[in-house]
């Protein structure tokens, strides 16, 4: 049985290595560059303004991104009848006034206490302490307009990212059980205090889902770092909440879509995603120069316009599966536009057998390309032989510690089951290189290596091709955290 697999992978090698000999004349017919030079000149100049989640130039942008794919005949998706897809968004700007006042202790809006969601409150009322508030502390506790105090999250669990979720859920037994308020009592170590509150305290963008909006009880946070907490409000017997309401501003953004049907009558049922976000951060703080323009080459302009390329290529030379562009919008804003698409897909997701996706934080060696998950996949042998053709060494992620899989777009995919990875330019290490123009106003096109991008567009583009014209579909590794999920996604079995 090893040697077969052993004669599989032989074969799959050879079977790319020739394949890559063809491949790379097909890149070259439409990669120049010239083209990616002025592409990526135009994508990220200040007039573009810094494309932030939601501006005008971001629309322009999109509407850019909509009409090459148009020009060059990429199809809308199916069922489409736009290049457009409009997610939408919520910004909910905090109140600034408000307290919470418990015996002789005062507790202050925007210091003491954070309010994650809800509706405007001024109330007194009794108190009723659950711990960490469970289903069962709910079931048995009678809170009928009542504040309910619980500890932060789950017993035994201290991701603090986690908590987040668990909130929403305490936070919907309370108000089914008519309580006025939810309060969590905030003791972690793992994430200080004065960093949540520098995250939670201005204003939130998140997808507007209908649900946990202005209308429901407040949810709030409150700093106990210095422990005490649960004990003080078991013995407490009422407390007096006063909150304004926030302001929430609903607005739509869109992320951007095309379609190449595949070739191959036994493979053109399965889809590639090859994916990058366009938004940056906009306009901010002057740099010493008084540059106030966050361009965003870098991050990701450079991961847009290959992405961009490879629409052109490929709708001029289409493979044997067929190929999903999706330009995301609000990846800066916590992968909103990714989240939003996957649950609201415009083919269905047990079609797609991969998500491509290409974002760069900077580079700091131009002989590499980087793959976040490069062995995750049965692919990584396409990723390694387009790097070879325009020798560039493929390197896998060299920085787990910053977890780069979860702060990008595939990992909204990978949830669902669906294989990812990330291509990024050559990255050894978040050193002095990176921060000097990662989300930083010199991050200008003026300051790149058109050299090396003209290569690494071709290499994106190259693996594309060799991705898309796998004779085996792409899956996870055996072992891989989302193996099981993904195999609940197509139905496989061991």
């Amino acid at each position: 049985m090893k040697r077969i697999h052993l004669l599989a992978g032989f074969f799959t090698i050879q079977t790319l290595l020739v394949s890559a000999q063809t491949t790379q004349s097909l890149v070259e017919n439409t990669v120049t560059y010239k083209g990616v030079q002025a592409k990526i000149e135009f994508f990220a100049s200040d007039e573009m303004a810094g494309r932030d989640t939601p501006s005008d130039e971001q629309r322009i942008a999109a509407k850019y991104l909509a009409t090459r794919m148009k020009e060059w005949g990429v199809s809308k998706a199916p069922g489409m009848e736009a290049y457009l897809q409009e997610v939408k968004f919520k910004n909910i700007t905090p109140p600034e006034e408000g307290s919470l006042i418990a015996k002789d202790s005062s507790y202050i809006l925007g210091q003491d206490i954070l309010l994650l969601d809800g509706a405007a409150s001024n109330l007194e009322a009794k108190v009723v302490f659950l711990d960490y508030g469970n289903e069962e502390d709910f079931e048995k506790a009678n809170l009928k307009n009542k504040i309910v105090v619980v500890r932060l999250g789950a017993k035994g669990e201290p991701n603090v990212r986690k908590a987040f979720g668990v909130g929403r859920e305490k936070r919907a037994r309370a108000e089914e059980k008519g309580a006025l308020a939810l309060i969590e009592l905030y003791s972690s170590t793992q994430i200080s205090w004065k960093i949540i509150k520098r995250y939670l305290g201005g204003s939130s963008m998140s997808l507007d889902t209908g649900e946990g909006d202005e209308s429901g009880i407040p949810h709030l946070w409150l700093d106990d770092s210095g422990g005490g907490g649960a004990e003080f409000f078991k013995s407490l017997k009422k407390a007096k909440l006063s909150i304004d309401g926030a302001t929430i501003d609903r607005f739509t953004a869109p992320n951007v879509i095309g379609f190449v049907e595949g070739e191959n009558p036994e493979l053109k049922d399965e889809i590639v995603i090859y994916s990058a976000h366009y938004d940056h951060i906009g306009i901010g703080k002057p740099d010493a120069k008084g540059d106030s323009i966050y361009n965003g080459t870098r991050d990701n302009c450079i991961g847009t316009i290959t992405v961009l390329e490879a629409a052109h290529n490929i709708v001029n030379h289409p493979l044997d599966r067929s190929a999903l562009f999706i330009f995301f919008t609000g990846e800066e804003k916590g992968l909103l536009g990714s989240k939003w698409y996957v649950d609201h897909p415009v083919m269905p997701l047990k079609d797609v057998v991969m998500c491509f996706n290409s974002d760069n934080a900077g580079y700091n060696d131009t002989t590499v390309t980087t793959i976040v998950g490069l062995n995750r996949t049965t692919a990584s042998q396409a990723f390694i032989t387009a790097g070879n053709t325009y020798g560039l060494e493929t390197i896998p992620d060299q920085m787990p510690e910053q977890n780069l899989f979860d702060r990008s777009d595939q990992v909204s995919f990978a949830k669902k089951g669906i294989p990812g990875v990330m291509f990024t330019m050559g990255i050894t290490a978040f050193d002095d290189e990176i921060l000097k123009y990662y989300h930083q106003a010199g991050d200008s096109p003026e300051s790149v290596d058109f050299d090396y991008l003209y290569r690494f567009t071709k290499t994106y583009v190259h693996a594309c091709r060799l991705v898309g014209n796998m004779p085996e579909t792409p899956f996870w590794t055996e072992g891989d955290k989302y193996y099981e999920v993904g195999e609940g996604l197509y139905k496989k079995s061991q």
